[in-house]
This record gives structure tokens, sequence and C-alpha cells, in this order.
């Protein structure tokens, strides 16, 4: 397995990413260890495109009760990558 494919989880296509679009902007699911130039460098290598920009944040995992039990659901890092002008992935 490529080093980008393990920074990269998932390219995320839900209704609130879908606004990103136009503006050539992707939402991305990625390594929690993983930095921003890491992610740049993957994204470039892994869809063959110039990264512009690359912003990161954390959504923090929430609590969840099974029966009488608290847990927690993990905490997830998603990147927004925004594309030099031009460029576009193609989302399936």
């Amino acid at each position: 397995m490529s080093k980008a494919k393990l920074i990269i989880k998932a390219l995320l296509q839900t209704e609130k990413s879908t606004i990103y679009l136009p503006e050539g902007k992707y939402l991305f699911l990625v390594d929690n260890g993983a930095n921003k130039i890491q992610i740049k460098k993957a994204v470039e290598q892994e869809y063959k495109v110039k990264v512009k920009n690359v912003n990161t944040f954390i959504a923090a995992g929430k609590l969840k009760r099974v029966r009488h039990q608290l847990g927690r659901t993990q905490d997830l890092k998603k990147a927004v990558v925004t594309l030099i002008e031009g460029q576009k992935i193609e989302v399936k």
C-alpha cells in the first residue's frame, strides 16, 4: 500500500462538502497524525493535481451510551484541500 493511501482515508462526499466544489475545494478524511505538508503531497501523488492550500480541523468524537456503559467515538481529522485554478478531481 502506498504512503498516500495511508494518509488519505477517503474523499468525503456529503451535502456540506458539495458546497466547496464550485470553489475548487475538496474535503478529505485523513490520518490523525498527518500534517498539512504530508496531506498536500499525498493528494498531489494520488490524484495527479496541483494543490494550492490545505486547511485541517479535528471533528471531536461524541459520547455514546450502550446499555449501561458510556463510550466515545474516535476523533476524526478532516482536510479541506484547495486546488489551483483549472484543476479538478473526478468525483464518482
